[in-house]
């Protein structure tokens, strides 16, 4: 059997716990502890220290879109990408604008509204910044959209998996699509297909104890990981002072230097 390494509320460990079941494939899952970013032997398999990692017999595979890609190659029924090259191409732009753009906003999101790391105007701020950012991408997503019942084109697939992680955790935050929009059709329409349902409910059962991490965080127990487009979002977006600090107190890392 197949196992799993992920988190229940990482995007990335959703979009492919959604195909798994969507193509009826058995799975085992595992949380690793990188909470610390210390090294350990998970770093052997996920040379960031990230979720997912797939573990297919003495295979491991890294990184969500690269394991999407194997499954997609191993297992080809039902398909989840679309037909012909155009649409494929079209439906892995959507997932590059989520996986990165999109990601690094509700990130940012977390940073602030469950671990604390801003308060006051500079945490006003952030939230607004990035709720308008967020309107900026459910637009885009509207116009990929279209006329379509599906990202995918007409039945839920590739698109529609790697878009729903993300509307769906921004609703959680209270940044909705808007009333009456495709969007807000499309997210009612896919959260009730059963592949759907089961990532959001093991999702929302991990939301318990989030209270603690605040404190884990200050503490530097708890190491949350600034690389890439979260760091330049957060950069870009008026958190420099949270970045210093969070270096001052290492409670933020980077990833990892590969050896």
């Amino acid at each position: 059997m197949l196992k799993l390494w992920e988190h229940p509320l990482s995007p990335y460990a959703q979009k492919v716990k959604i195909a798994l079941y969507e193509k009826g494939i058995p799975f085992a899952v595992e949380i690793p502890n990188t909470f610390a970013g210390a090294t350990t032997d998970y770093l052997k398999i996920s040379p960031r220290l990230e979720v997912p990692v797939l573990q297919d017999g003495e295979l491991w595979i890294f990184d969500s879109s690269v394991i999407l890609e194997y499954l997609e190659d191993k297992w080809p029924h039902p398909p989840m990408l679309p037909r012909g090259s155009a649409e494929r191409a079209r439906v892995r732009m959507i997932e590059e604008i989520c996986d990165t753009y999109y990601e690094a906003i509700n990130w940012g999101l977390m940073e602030i509204k469950i671990f604390k790391r801003a308060s006051g105007s500079l945490a006003d701020a952030l939230l607004t910044k990035a709720a308008g950012q967020i309107a900026g991408v459910h637009a885009q997503l509207i116009r990929n959209l279209g006329d379509r019942q599906f990202f995918n084109g007409d039945s839920f697939g590739w698109g529609d998996l790697c878009v729903y992680p993300y509307v769906n955790t921004s609703k959680i935050y209270g940044v909705l699509p808007p009333m009456g929009s495709p969007l807000a059709a499309w997210l009612e329409r896919v959260s009730v297909r059963e592949s759907v349902k089961k990532t959001a409910e093991a999702g929302a059962q991990s939301l318990s104890g989030l209270e603690q991490l605040p404190a884990l965080i200050e503490s530097g127990r708890f190491v949350r990981q600034y690389r890439d487009h979260r760091l330049e979002w957060m950069l870009r977006s008026g958190g420099l002072e949270i970045v210093l600090r969070g270096m001052e107190k290492k409670n933020i890392r980077f990833s990892t230097e590969i050896s």
